[in-house]
């Protein structure tokens, strides 16, 4: 008889101890969070968030494209391109990547400077990177899990526009324009991801590597605040990241 350990949970035991490794590893409960949306951040410290964040919100559509390059059912590439359409936006105007440098001329940052990718902290680099590689190189149904930290995004949006619009001059409607559309576009993708992985973990070893999955993304979103908190709350910037007063709107 197989032991108990080895033998699949249920849809529902297993979509519990999902979530539960969100409410214990999300970064919503980073200390750099409660300071951001409690006011209690300098302009500098919100610059090199907007800075250091645009690493991940670039390279978003590129680790969705390399997911996509490997994957045969076009049933699931034609479901899985609408988050490179989400975050590049047309041709011309939209997109996830063009909301959110809107953001940095809001905060007094060229928005050249920012999409350039100077000044980003080399543990930002390597965490996104990390990630990039990890949902390249990964089984399909690991790179899909690890996009389940969106079960718990909308929160932390919500908590986010309530907080900046409370404590900072430069947001309005148009700078939070990203975490307001983000409400709205991440629903359908937090619906199927999360179906994908409850349907195809159909074995205890699929289900621990899918949960193994998401905690390797939490951690990927702590660390780029750990190291944020490291270099522009607590003072210790590496060399190469960014100065206040560079990459400023003239």
């Amino acid at each position: 008889m197989k032991d108990i350990q080895d033998q699949p949970q249920s849809r529902e035991d297993f979509e519990a101890r999902l979530r539960a490794i969100g409410a214990e590893r999300y970064h919503d409960r980073h200390p750099f969070h409660a300071r951001l949306h409690g006011g209690d951040c300098t302009p500098d410290e919100v610059r090199a968030w907007v800075i250091n964040r645009w690493m991940y919100q670039s390279r978003i559509p590129m680790k969705d494209a390399a997911f996509m390059s490997r994957v045969e059912d076009p049933d699931l590439r034609r479901a899985w391109r609408k988050r490179i359409e989400d975050h590049d936006g047309g041709t011309t105007e939209g997109g996830g990547i063009r909301r959110w440098l809107a953001l940095a001329q809001a905060v007094g940052l060229d928005p050249d400077y920012v999409a350039s990718g100077v000044g980003i902290m080399p543990a930002t680099r390597f965490a996104v990177d990390a990630y990039v590689r990890f949902v390249r190189d990964m089984p399909l149904l690991d790179a899909v899990a690890a996009s389940l930290t969106e079960l718990f995004a909308p929160k932390i949006h919500a908590q986010r526009i309530e907080g900046l619009l409370a404590h900072y001059d430069f947001a309005d409607d148009s700078s939070l324009a990203y975490f307001r559309k983000r409400l709205t576009e991440a629903p359908d993708d937090v619906a199927f991801g999360l179906d994908y992985v409850l349907t195809h973990a159909d074995t205890r070893e699929k289900q621990d590597a899918a949960a193994a999955a998401l905690v390797f993304k939490t951690d990927v979103l702590w660390a780029q605040l750990d190291a944020l908190w490291n270099g522009y709350v607590m003072g210790n910037t590496p060399p190469g990241a960014w100065q206040p007063g560079e990459g400023m709107l003239s």
